[in-house]
């Protein structure tokens, strides 16, 4: 995928960071993953690089691809 390859590459990339699915609202790709919350489910520091790193993705990878239905 290539928005993983883009994950590890980027300097704010955390090990196991990845996306694992992806879908299409409005034009936009959003994309999900392991959003590293704490046990009681709360976020925690890494769920914010994870937050900027999936809207990273969003704002370099939608202008070039669409979802095939």
């Amino acid at each position: 995928m290539i928005a993983n390859q883009l994950i590890q590459d980027h300097d704010d990339y955390i090990p196991g960071m990845r996306a694992t699915s992806v879908e299409e609202k409005m034009g936009v790709l959003v994309f999900k993953g392991e959003y590293f919350l704490d046990d009681e489910g709360l976020p925690t520091e890494n769920t914010t690089h994870v937050f900027n790193m999936f809207k990273f993705l969003a704002h370099q990878l939608s202008p070039e691809f669409t979802l095939a239905d």
